[in-house]
């Protein structure tokens, strides 16, 4: 089967998603673009527990489909758009995380104040508008306000998370999700939160080379 390992690895980070209480049932979506330009999306309505690599449905770059016995995820156009105008990042991850979803309730931006967010996301992260579910808006939405980031909050969604493998994904989103319930806490005891001066954000941050050796690499 081609892609064997890339599709096995997308459930696995979907069953991941789940253990860490970022979707429920078969809420969000994973994809990857491979090396030879093609999109892998899970399938749309599906529960991850029981998902097979054969259900992984395979696309062009265009998202055309081209091996698919189920639908793609409804998200699909928007996970194309933000491939193709992101040629940096081969990995995508769209949970409905509860703590960094209400973070979108409270401010346009979540600013730079913990150092795991920092680490896994390098930096602040962005809130985006709503868009309706299933509109190639969310991904535009996305690409516009991701900025330096590895993820967008979409405002009454959930998130976006992004990276150049797959498990830079997932713990993008594990940190954000872990970072927003700390920073909601602060905010519910009437915290005034100061953001980071940006020299001591880059300098946490680093370099995405030291982050990837950091992860060891690992992932699609």
């Amino acid at each position: 089967m081609k892609y064997e390992s890339i599709r096995r690895s997308m459930i696995e980070a979907a069953k991941q998603m789940e253990h860490y209480r970022l979707i429920s049932l078969c809420g969000g979506n994973v994809s990857v673009r491979t090396p030879d330009g093609s999109i892998l999306v899970t399938p749309s309505g599906m529960g991850y527990e029981n998902m097979q690599p054969e259900d992984i449905c395979v696309l062009d770059a265009e998202g055309h489909e081209v091996e698919c016995i189920h639908r793609p995820s409804s998200d699909t156009a928007a996970l194309v758009y933000i491939f193709q105008h992101r040629p940096d990042i081969h990995a995508l991850i769209h949970t409905h995380q509860p703590y960094a979803t209400a973070v979108g309730f409270v401010t346009d931006y979540f600013p730079p104040c913990l150092v795991t967010q920092i680490d896994a996301l390098r930096g602040g992260v962005h809130v985006a508008p709503f868009t309706v579910s299933s509109d190639i808006g969310m991904g535009i939405l996305t690409v516009e306000h991701a900025h330096e980031s590895l993820a967008v909050i979409l405002r009454g969604h959930g998130v976006m998370a992004m990276g150049c493998t797959l498990d830079a994904c997932l713990t993008a989103a594990v940190y954000l999700e872990e970072s927003s319930q700390t920073y909601l806490a602060a905010l519910s005891a009437h915290a005034v939160i100061e953001p980071l001066p940006d020299d001591v954000v880059a300098a946490e941050a680093g370099d995405m080379e030291q982050w990837m050796r950091y992860l060891q690499g690992k992932g699609v």
